[in-house]
């Protein structure tokens, strides 16, 4: 059975004669629209304060590539009014910052200045359990001979708690999705499940356990969903406009896309038997 945390998209061609003829479509190219990529991840048993968000535009359907955004001003608050200023490292579009202060169930706030426009979210840091231990099963799956990985963890009883798996296999460019909440696991032990039927001894997966808000548990779940049941990425352009929690304070109407959201994460890497 294909990965089960999410599938992608599956493409069909089909062809009515031997001759091939490429029609290039005339579609209509919307205005560019600010894309943030803004996750903020502190990682177990690091200090957190390198945190990178990346700005770029949509384009046309066509282009080969994407847009970054330069020249602009990045920032992020605390509830104490410290600001942590994230400056482009050149014109990657990717905004750096060396100073941030992750804390826990704090709340910070993104402001992007652009193109004469003002764009903000406001998030809260949540924590995430230690992954536990990690158990492999050789005889999953429809033909009785796909392998499973479950991640094992112990869940905070004190809290109600959203996660977001992530596994990210060496033979593919492009990692698995799945979140879960705690409504029927809280406090105890629990898992997060990945099987491939691809996945064989010898192979490399990057695990990694994120807590996250119930708002970006509710946008990645759509997100997910609309990527399809096939192996597709979240990142990917979906078939529909998925709003997140960024909103443009000078033009509402003009909405960026993308989200603003802060993490604690587990992670490790793990190798198939």
């Amino acid at each position: 059975m294909k990965n089960i945390i999410y599938i992608s998209l599956i493409l069909s061609l089909f062809i009515f004669s031997s001759c091939e003829k490429v029609i290039n479509v005339d579609l209509t190219t919307a205005a560019p629209k600010l894309v943030i990529d803004g996750s903020i991840k502190w990682k177990k048993g690091t200090a957190g304060n390198e945190q990178t968000i990346k700005l770029s535009t949509t384009t046309s359907y066509y282009s080969n590539t994407i847009p970054t955004v330069s020249n602009t001003v990045v920032f992020v608050t605390d509830s104490n009014d410290s600001t942590f200023n994230f400056i482009e490292n050149g014109t990657t579009g990717e905004y750096v910052c060396n100073n941030f202060v992750p804390i826990l169930d704090e709340t910070y706030t993104l402001t992007i200045l652009y193109d004469n426009e003002t764009y903000s979210a406001t998030e809260t840091l949540k924590a995430v359990p230690v992954i536990d231990s990690i158990a492999q099963k050789n005889d999953t799956g429809f033909s009785g001979k796909d392998i499973e990985i479950k991640a094992l963890f112990t869940d905070n009883g004190a809290t109600d708690d959203y996660y977001l798996f992530k596994v990210k296999p060496n033979y593919n460019s492009i990692p698995s999705y799945g979140v879960f909440y705690d409504r029927f696991f809280q406090g105890n032990s629990f898992y997060a499940i990945y099987s491939d039927d691809k996945s064989k001894s010898g192979d490399v997966l990057q695990i990694a356990l994120q807590g996250i808000s119930k708002r970006y548990h509710s946008y990645m779940s759509i997100l997910i969903s609309l990527a399809g049941s096939n192996n597709g990425s979240p990142f990917q352009s979906p078939p529909a406009t998925v709003r997140g929690n960024i909103i443009n304070q000078t033009n509402e109407a003009n909405y960026a896309l993308g989200y603003f959201s802060l993490s604690e994460i587990d992670s490790l890497e793990y190798i198939i038997e």
